[in-house]
């Protein structure tokens, strides 16, 4: 039988079939024909694709994500927003639902779904709309599903005494953490309506959670009934203001958590920071009340800790907080603050989160409490971008003046503990007396702290290293902080596998593993050795006593009274291994090595190009001791005219800038210990002066082209790896090679290996006519007058 309309107003739309007793829509009535009569149980398993409305009962499988503006919707929070499920009108009037009434939503994907109705159009039929946060969390299961949907029966309805939850995200919550998220998460269940096994999703601090809802306990009466043998249709829960909470521990994960929970850090642990620790350890205890105070003393109620990623600023933390544990009679309480679970993209959220933390810290009172803040420069910047940086900030400074407020006593057994590895970063304000008014540098570790940290890192370790072995893996190791010997030991171990670590596997590790402060600045040291270099033997002298000595024999300079020049100035005429030289110098020395080309300190940027060389030297003296190369130091060094800054240009006016931050930094207020300058130029005559003075660049030195004696070890060098004919006389192309500088002599032999080639590919050896085209090919380039201005240069000199 064909339907039949059910009313003239649902005429166009909605038909009705006496056989099925059925609505269907008009599009759907052909489809409709060949499958009539449906079964009188309708079943959300069937797989019939039909869409229609039966006693009270909407079967759809349209389901969309779409956020309706509906004006009488526009003041309702977000929270109840979500609750909301858009069915058309006709569909509504059909299955005798009114507007705002709980609806239940089963389907075969998941447990049923509770949420409000609200009407929608009458143009889109069976379709239901949900919010679009909403989707995401709890409807994706369902799309091309069969949806039940119908009216809540208020008999199976129960107000929830108490409920229990079951966390089955795999973000997990810290023991410290579960009470602020039972009391946030009850508060975002309220008024929300759930069935046994239903999962809750819930946001906290950025974590996604997902609870499932395990079991709850009602009313007196409730309980009874649930003692009936009776079938009974499924019940439904909902929370209200005075529904207890709490969440089921899995035992699995108590295990787990026990199994993978990381070994407490102790002091003992901790190498080569022996007098910071017993430092932050007797602050501690003087502001928590753990130690007598001596009478008039005043104690800090916050301790700054700063310096250089890696040094081990986390670490003492974690050390203090065993300190604490092992107070437990005490019954010490620690909180750690983490910057970015505080803040939240809802005004005024994240000071009330951190008002919370230090309002939890005075409950605790009078037993002590410790905070532990880790990078606060991201809670108390400098440079505040916006609106709520800066009143985090001003909200985070009241709260530090409140903990060092006389008037609050709850603030009498707490102590801050915080870390900066960017203390240029951090807000001057939050440095000053009465807030984190105690500061304490973990600097770049010396020598000796360096071994003790190696000593503790192999402590247990299988190892064949005495202490001699270790200390000079110490003395070597410039630059590294504990993160980075750390990485150092691991490296080796690995090496050494299946065998003991020995010293040989440190010394392999050291070429690949690299201080972490050298990672902006550090160049890839050349394979240079002096054995390189053709003659040159009395500027490798100098180079060892300005460089090597001071490092190797530190006692016998103090014990005369002598101070390592500061500078040294290699100038002479092109290609007379100036540059090679400084290539050799940072392989044999060992040291860290930067390598700086004038031109590329500076920028179009006002301030930019003195910033450069500040961070330059603040590299250089974070990783001393340590070796600066300038080549082309007449780039940056040049000699400033008269009126100069006064009239002319700005590239004259920023290089002028560049040369006074240059001076500032050699012999300035601050000192350069450690710290050797070498440049190389040439153009001496175009150096600023000042430059060149005692103190400075104190040491010059000429490169000249090479005499006889070095043009023969020059040579021998560049033909020890090429085969030579019998013809081919050594001592007469030292001859010939008069007036070359070493540059042009390795292309004099380069272009005669190339000529036999030429003749042919099958040459076996370089024989006396290929040097000859060679030495008419390569012409000396040294001008007489470039000669003459370095002769009247070191004249006046």
């Amino acid at each position: 039988m064909p339907p039949k309309s059910s009313s003239k107003k649902n005429q166009a739309s909605w038909y009705h079939c006496e056989t099925c007793g059925v609505h269907i829509t008009s599009k759907a009535r052909d489809n409709h024909d060949g499958s009539c009569p449906i079964s009188g149980e309708s079943n959300i398993d069937a797989d019939s694709d039909e869409e229609y409305v039966r006693n009270g009962t909407l079967y759809t499988r349209s389901l969309q994500q779409r956020n309706f503006e509906v004006e009488s919707l526009k003041d309702l929070p977000a929270k109840y927003a979500n609750m909301l499920v858009f069915v058309s009108e006709g569909a509504m009037r059909l299955s005798q639902l009114h507007i705002g009434q709980h609806v239940v939503i089963e389907s075969t994907a998941q447990e049923p779904l509770v949420r409000i109705v609200w009407p929608v159009s009458e143009q889109f039929l069976t379709t239901v709309f949900v919010a679009e946060s909403d989707y995401k969390s709890n409807w994706t299961n369902m799309r091309g599903k069969l949806l039940k949907i119908s009216a809540l029966d208020t008999k199976c309805l129960t107000a929830a005494g108490s409920i229990s939850l079951r966390q089955i995200s795999e973000t997990r919550l810290k023991s410290a953490q579960l009470k602020d998220a039972t009391a946030l998460l009850q508060r975002a269940m309220v008024n929300q309506i759930y069935c046994q096994g239903t999962k809750i999703h819930f946001n906290f601090f950025n974590k996604s959670l997902t609870f499932r809802l395990e079991s709850w306990q009602g009313a007196v009466e409730d309980a009874l009934a649930s003692l009936s043998l009776e079938a009974k249709p499924r019940q439904f829960v909902q929370v209200t203001n005075v529904t207890r909470l709490q969440l089921i521990p899995q035992e699995e994960e108590q295990q787990l958590e026990e199994q993978t929970r990381p070994l407490r850090i102790t002091k003992c642990q901790i190498g080569g920071l022996d007098k910071q620790l017993q430092l932050v350890e007797e602050s501690m205890e003087y502001a928590l009340g753990l130690r007598t105070l001596p009478a008039g003393l005043k104690v800090s109620r916050g301790m700054l800790l700063y310096g250089a990623t890696g040094c081990g600023k986390s670490m003492v933390l974690e050390a203090m907080t065993a300190v604490a544990d092992d107070r437990s009679h005490r019954n010490v309480q620690i909180i750690r603050i983490n910057s970015g679970e505080v803040y939240s993209k809802f005004l005024g959220e994240t000071e009330q989160n951190l008002a919370a933390i230090f309002e939890r810290a005075y409950a605790h009172y009078p037993q002590p409490t410790l905070l532990l803040i880790e990078d606060v420069h991201n809670l108390c910047p400098k440079q505040e971008s916006n609106d709520m940086v800066k009143r985090v900030s001003l909200a985070f400074l009241a709260l530090l003046d409140q903990l060092s407020s006389p008037r609050q006593l709850r603030g009498s057994r707490t102590f801050l503990l915080a870390t900066s590895s960017q203390i240029d970063a951090l807000h001057p304000s939050i440095r000053r007396a009465g807030r984190l008014d105690s500061e304490l540098e973990l600097g770049v570790p010396s020598p000796l702290a360096r071994q003790a940290i190696i000593e503790c890192l192999i402590q247990s370790v299988e190892h064949l290293l005495s202490s001699e072995d270790v200390g000079q893996i110490a003395t070597i190791s410039h630059g590294y902080v504990g993160a980075d010997l750390a990485n150092l030991v691991y490296t080796a171990i690995l090496q050494a596998q299946p065998q003991p670590l020995q010293l040989r596997h440190l010394q392999e590790a050291l070429i690949s593993v690299k201080p972490s402060a050298m990672r902006e600045v550090l160049i890839e040291c050349p394979n240079v050795q002096w054995s390189d270099i053709g003659g040159q033997s009395e500027l490798r002298l100098a180079m060892q006593q300005a460089i090597e000595w001071p490092l190797l024999h530190a006692e016998k300079f103090q014990r005369l009274g002598i101070k390592p020049p500061r500078g040294i100035l290699m100038f002479g005429p092109p290609g007379c291994s100036k540059t090679m030289i400084a290539k050799a110098l940072a392989t044999e020395s060992k040291l860290n090595f930067l390598s700086i080309k004038g031109p590329e300190l500076f920028s179009m940027w006002v301030g930019e190009s003195e910033r450069a060389v500040r961070e330059v030297f603040r590299k250089a003296r974070q990783v001393a001791p340590s070796i600066v190369f300038f080549d082309e130091i007449d780039a940056i060094g040049g000699e400033r005219a008269e009126g100069e800054g006064s009239g002319s240009g700005s590239g004259s006016s920023v290089k002028e800038r560049v040369l006074t931050q240059l001076l500032t930094e050699l012999d300035g207020v601050e000192a350069l210990q450690n710290v050797t300058i070498v440049a190389a130029t040439n153009r001496p005559d175009l150096i600023d002066k000042a430059l060149l003075r005692p103190g400075r660049i104190d040491r010059i030195l000429y490169v000249g082209l090479p005499k006889a004696d070095a043009r023969s070890e020059i040579l021998r060098i560049k033909l020890r790896p090429m085969p030579l004919a019998k013809d081919v006389e050594v001592d007469k192309l030292v001859e010939l090679t008069d007036g070359y500088s070493g540059a042009e002599i390795q292309a004099v032999c380069h272009e005669a290996a190339m000529r036999a080639l030429e003749q042919s590919f099958d040459a076996e050896q370089v024989d006396w006519s290929h040097f000859e085209h060679a030495l008419a090919a390569v012409q000396p380039r040294t001008s007489p007058e470039l000669l003459k201005l370095y002769e009247d240069y070191l004249k006046r000199k």
